[in-house]
């Protein structure tokens, strides 16, 4: 069936009429679930205050030369990573420094002050640790200990749920197109409830990350196919609006994250609410007819007709007859041509003018998926309020989207893409400048460089498949968006970098010109990787120094 048939269909039945609205939102509101489990882990992994547990009853505790009655009531002051240390004296008189890493018995355990230079032995904290409790209860990194030498385990939380993304994307796109969309939209969130309460139940550090791993899968098979459903049953008139705004919800998950963060501070009860969001669409999504478009392709015509039949009585338009409509294209090879020949990813550089375009656009892809999630994940990280940062930064991405809708059509897609760009590395230089104790300004810089990268990523999308003929375009918007994965999945490990670097992940946040012709692309692309590598190459060396040098043991 031609792109023109398709059109013809909708100017019958009706572009985005009450039937469209419905399944519109229905489908939209998953989208909310998938972006509650893509950022669920920014409050699951917290790093809070810990020092070594002594090994055995305290009676007495000193801290800055000051005598307090609890461990509990170090922490107001104490700071695990600039090497802070408290006193305690145990019940049969040894005396011990605890520090976050390392504990100190001292050998001469008559002197009882808080600076001592007198010989020490050092032990590590084979009792565990002592949290500051005073925001979580607790979290994966209080569960297992993924502190100190383990410190690295909470970092791959993220990464490895982004490649269950990546894996998902390639899954349950072949599958849409072998049993259907909504067959993989019912079952992938199926699965997005199981695994996400699963999760939750999880015994130790490896089930938690296999479970994620499952959870990534299913979530990003529902987020590649929501996308094809959705835009499969929207007419050309309302197709672009529909498309970007799918991602309004996804930023509507964000915020939910915030405020569950808010209201529970235990980690598995915050999983299991958070879960819960998948409930009404597996009840629901029963309900939902395959996309008419897919059962012509299989030959199932009369299930497609009876589809357009119902869409014809919910917009209260006439009837759509698909054998008249099938008939014309039967005579008509125009409508047949694009899939008269398998295209492949070696398509995309078939001429020198492609090939660049296509790097400049994995470019761009990878760029905007890195800072996306760079902004996300890092919000949490700047300061002041963290519940209410994460919100925002999520907020910030509505006005965002409306603003590439009313833009690109005004300006043009590629001068609304280079500003989206542009501002957000803008407010990445910004956020490098702005003194660490100016909270408010940090945010507030934060939000504009959310707003400029969630508007690019918003609209490359969109953009990408127009830059590409029609027998090609599914390939460019493929190939974009498995690149972008990439972008996904180094941005945690950035904001891990941050503990060497705090501007590590502004420094990734670069920017992308306009697509001019091949020479200009093959020096912004060098421009590119030149600043890309230079700015991160002393601080990767540095953190792989660090990994070198580290102890097998807490230190």
């Amino acid at each position: 069936m031609g792109l023109d048939s398709l059109e013809v269909i909708f100017d019958r039945v009706g572009h985005f009429g009450r039937f469209q609205v419905f399944l519109y939102f229905t489908c939209a509101i998953q989208n909310t679930a998938c972006g509650i489990h893509y950022l669920a882990s920014v409050f699951m992994t917290v790093h809070p205050k810990h020092t070594c547990r002594p090994p055995g009853n305290v009676s007495q505790i000193i801290f800055h030369n000051t005598s307090v009655r609890r461990l509990d009531d170090i922490w107001t002051q104490f700071s695990t990573s600039h090497g802070d240390y408290v006193v305690v004296k145990l019940h049969d008189g040894d005396v011990w420094e605890l520090t976050g890493c390392y504990r100190y018995r001292r050998e001469n355990n008559s002197n009882w002050n808080f600076v001592y230079d007198g010989l020490k032995s050092s032990y590590p904290c084979l009792d565990g640790f002592i949290y500051d409790r005073s925001k979580w209860d607790n979290t994966v990194v209080t569960q297992w200990d993924l502190v100190c030498n383990r410190e690295w385990y909470g970092s791959l939380v993220q990464p490895t749920f982004m490649f269950g993304v990546l894996l998902g994307a390639l899954v349950f796109g072949y599958l849409s197109d072998r049993v259907g969309r909504r067959l993989v939209m019912w079952s992938t969130s199926i699965g997005m409830y199981f695994f996400g309460i699963a999760v939750a139940f999880t015994f130790d550090y490896y089930s938690f990350i296999v479970t994620r791993f499952l959870l990534a899968v299913v979530s990003s098979g529902y987020l590649v196919v929501v996308f094809v459903y959705v835009t499969e049953f929207i007419g050309m008139k309302a197709r672009t609006w529909a498309s970007i705004h799918l991602h309004s919800f996804f930023a509507i998950g964000t915020m939910v994250v915030a405020l569950t963060g808010y209201l529970v501070r235990s980690w598995w009860t915050y999983q299991i609410i958070l879960s819960t969001a998948t409930l009404p669409f597996v009840f629901g999504c029963w309900m939902l007819p395959e996309t008419p478009f897919w059962l012509v392709s299989e030959g199932r015509y009369e299930e497609a007709q009876l589809v357009l039949d119902k869409m014809a009585r919910w917009n209260r338009a006439s009837p759509c007859k698909l054998s008249e409509i099938l008939s014309r294209d039967l005579h008509d090879p125009v409508a047949f041509k694009p899939f008269a020949v398998k295209y492949n990813l070696f398509d995309l550089f078939y001429d020198w003018n492609i090939g660049a375009r296509t790097l400049t656009v994995w470019l761009v892809w990878f760029t905007a998926c890195f800072g996306f999630y760079s902004f996300s994940l890092n919000s949490v990280n700047l300061g002041g309020n963290e519940y209410l940062n994460l919100f925002l930064i999520g907020a910030v991405e509505i006005p965002a989207y409306t603003f590439v809708c009313l833009g690109m059509d005004s300006v043009g897609r590629r001068n609304i893409l280079v500003f989206s760009l542009l501002l957000s590395a803008f407010f990445s230089g910004m956020i490098m400048v702005i003194p660490r104790n100016h909270h408010i300004w940090t945010v507030v810089a934060t939000m504009g460089g959310k707003f400029g990268i969630g508007s690019a990523f918003g609209l490359i999308f969109l953009y990408t498949a127009e830059l590409y003929p029609t027998m090609i375009r599914t390939q460019a918007v493929g190939s974009g968006s498995m690149v972008s994965r990439g972008g996904s999945i180094l941005a945690p490990l950035s904001i891990y970098l941050s503990s060497i670097w705090i501007f590590m992940p502004q420094v990734f946040n670069q920017f992308i010109g306009p697509y001019r012709d091949s020479r200009e692309v093959d020096q912004l692309i060098a421009f590119y990787i030149f600043i890309y590598w230079k700015q991160t190459y002393n601080s990767m060396m540095g953190f792989c120094r660090s990994l070198i040098n580290s102890s097998p043991v807490d230190k």
